[in-house]
């Protein structure tokens, strides 16, 4: 991480600040999923848990990892930064739609995408810097976590492509009838 803070220190700390942001932000929202989601009557819901749980896990995993980084670079991981304060406000809607009491679980796993792009994108910026930095150790961190981000997206856009299906085109069996008809 040094090689990466090397010529803007300050900078280096407010991407992981905002990276953290949103890291504590992914936290409360899959609790709160998880909440919503165990309270279901679904099968096909309650099946989820135990890959929500554990990437809600990972995103823990990664705020701990990012406060220490951040800590190592002489930084304050609760201190507001200008990009802390941006997240915040781009993510009101998410956290609109998942903390505040809406039961849909389509809208639930929409929002849930939304936040997954987000993140995943933000982990790349990361790799990216890092690789141009010639930051090997960071580089490494980064791409471990991206990796772990890319599987949780992949995994929520299946879950959103399944539950629109279904709210669509009917009970699963009949989605894939009618996505393949012979």
């Amino acid at each position: 991480m040094k090689k990466l803070a090397q010529v803007n220190k300050d900078k280096a700390i407010d991407l992981l600040n905002e990276r953290l942001t949103y890291e504590r932000a992914s936290v409360r929202l899959y609790d709160s999923i998880l909440e919503k989601i165990g309270r279901s009557a679904d099968p096909s819901l309650l099946n989820l848990l135990g890959q929500l749980r554990e990437h809600r896990d990972q995103e823990k995993e990664h705020e701990e990892w990012l406060e220490a980084q951040i800590r190592g670079l002489g930084g304050d991981a609760h201190a507001e930064t200008e990009m802390s304060r941006l997240i915040l406000i781009e993510s009101q809607g998410i956290r609109e739609v998942v903390l505040n009491g809406d039961q849909n679980p389509v809208h639930l796993f929409h929002a849930l995408l939304t936040a997954e792009l987000v993140d995943s994108s933000g982990w790349q910026l990361l790799l990216e810097l890092a690789d141009e930095a010639d930051d090997d150790e960071a580089r490494e961190a980064f791409r471990k976590r991206l990796h772990a981000e890319e599987d949780h997206l992949f995994f929520t856009r299946q879950v959103v492509e399944r539950l629109t299906r279904k709210e669509l085109l009917g009970s699963p069996e009949e989605a894939v009838a009618a996505a393949n008809p012979t």
